[in-house]
């Protein structure tokens, strides 16, 4: 994915996101359910998505009302809070913040809880006394992110080939059609991937999230295959009104959809 490479001074200075910035406060927001697809479903969508309010929408209005928060107690402060909308090297301040170490599926993940967390940053002007940074690594010689993998995307020494990840053919790619390479492989994943998750050790310490905005829609945990490829426009756009899943648009679900099937 080349547009990481672009805004790169941003992402390793906060300053010249939010000018005069002295601290960088990192937040995790659980979005694991126990809920589940049927299977009967061929359809995959990650449980990220499967809310009907966007989580950039619940994770925004948070750090607003901790920026509020922090004002009656110390004052005025200058602050932005971003949450996987900008140019932050997320992961990185997770770990300097001690949430976590990033595994080898490019994922920050933490002992006591696992993976499954938006990653929230509030850059402020405020003077912060620092935690203790993460600095172990808890993946040891696990290789199962890497081996599960469906179009081996993950690579040795924590390196991911982002463009051959399912994420960003099924979400990302603007293309009209997914490379015929990839026939096969997205392993029947119409939005998103949860694989490496799926089978990463810590998850077992994963636990249900209390956040009522992150309810699922009971389309996705309900529809068949037949449902999913007898979607209207008119229906998409009501069900995934202000959903995650909208992102990829109802041409980009169709297509989605359609290569599974052809594969």
């Amino acid at each position: 994915m080349a547009y990481m490479a672009n805004h790169f001074d941003m992402r390793i200075n906060p300053t010249k996101l939010v000018p005069g910035a002295k601290s960088v406060i990192t937040l995790l927001c659980n979005y694991n359910t126990t809920a589940t697809q049927p299977t009967t479903t061929t359809y995959k969508i990650s449980k990220y998505a499967y809310s009907s309010t966007d989580y950039h929408t619940v994770i925004r209005n948070k750090l607003q009302l901790l920026i509020q928060a922090l004002e009656q107690q110390i004052g005025a402060i200058n602050g932005r809070g971003f949450v996987d909308s900008a140019p932050v090297l997320e992961r990185a301040w997770a770990a300097k913040s001690g949430l976590g170490w990033v595994g080898k599926n490019g994922n920050l993940i933490n002992k006591q809880k696992g993976s499954y967390y938006f990653i929230a940053t509030l850059i402020t002007d405020v003077q912060l006394p620092p935690d203790t940074p993460y600095t172990q690594d808890y993946c040891g010689t696990c290789t199962q992110c890497i081996d599960a993998c469906p179009t081996q995307a993950i690579l040795p020494n924590k390196v991911i080939n982002g463009s051959q990840c399912i994420s960003y053919y099924t979400i990302e790619l603007k293309d009209e059609v997914i490379p015929a390479s990839q026939k096969g492989k997205l392993d029947n994943w119409a939005f998103g991937c949860d694989t490496c998750q799926t089978v990463c050790p810590w998850n077992r310490f994963a636990v249900q999230h209390n956040e009522p905005a992150f309810s699922p829609i009971p389309e996705i945990l309900n529809y068949t295959n037949k449902d999913w490829e007898q979607l209207t426009q008119e229906a998409f756009s009501k069900i995934f009104k202000n959903a995650a899943i909208k992102r990829t648009k109802y041409k980009g679900l169709l297509r989605n959809l359609y290569f599974i099937k052809q594969s």
